[in-house]
């Protein structure tokens, strides 16, 4: 993405969904394998943060991205697709060494500290790109459809993408608690383990 910004500049922005759409896809259906990693213990930490980063990016690029063609040529996606691989390329590196017993003093610090300002800006391009598809789902009906049963049920998608966006912030309040507590949790029995030897 960074060299087709600088190979191609503004122009690049409207046509990241395609050339890197289907390695996004990809990319986090294999994501779903933390999931997996935490509940057989590869992974040190609870299930419910990952769980629902997982589930959060699987909804916005498969749900709102993907569905919507008007969307996937918004600028916004661009950003979304930077800001989760800026995070992507420390956490990743990180858990794989620490799956292994390796200790990289700088990339645990980083795990631990970079999320701080990414992690907001990662919902709130979530939360806009919600937000710029929702007059698409109005117009098209996509995902919107009647379920007759003795009571006829409509489920109209905008209201489950506006439910969505008001959950958000109370995501992001708890996965934010989590990773605090698991920094000061972290460096505080590295500086101890620093103490001791």
């Amino acid at each position: 993405m960074t060299a087709r910004f600088l190979f191609f500049g503004e122009d690049a922005f409207a046509d990241t969904f395609y050339s890197i759409g289907l390695v996004m896809q990809i990319c986090q259906l294999l994501s779903v394998l933390e999931i997996g990693h935490t509940l057989v213990d590869i992974e040190n930490c609870r299930i419910l943060p990952v769980f629902l980063q997982v589930m959060e990016r699987l909804v916005i690029l498969f749900g709102v991205i993907t569905s919507q063609e008007e969307v996937q040529s918004k600028c916004i996606v661009c950003a979304l697709f930077f800001i989760w691989n800026l995070w992507d390329v420390i956490r990743y590196p990180y858990q794989l060494l620490a799956t292994v017993g390796i200790d990289y003093p700088i990339l645990t610090w980083l795990k631990h500290t970079f999320w701080i300002p990414v992690y907001p800006l990662a919902v709130m391009a979530e939360a806009y790109t919600v937000y710029e598809s929702l007059p698409y789902f109005e117009a098209l009906g996509t995902y919107s459809f009647k379920i007759a049963l003795p009571v006829s049920v409509s489920v109209y998608f905008p209201y489950i993408l506006k439910a969505f966006l008001l959950t958000l912030p109370a995501g992001m309040f708890y996965k934010c608690n989590y990773r605090w507590s698991e920094r000061k949790r972290c460096l505080q029995a590295k500086k101890l383990k620093d103490k001791h030897n």
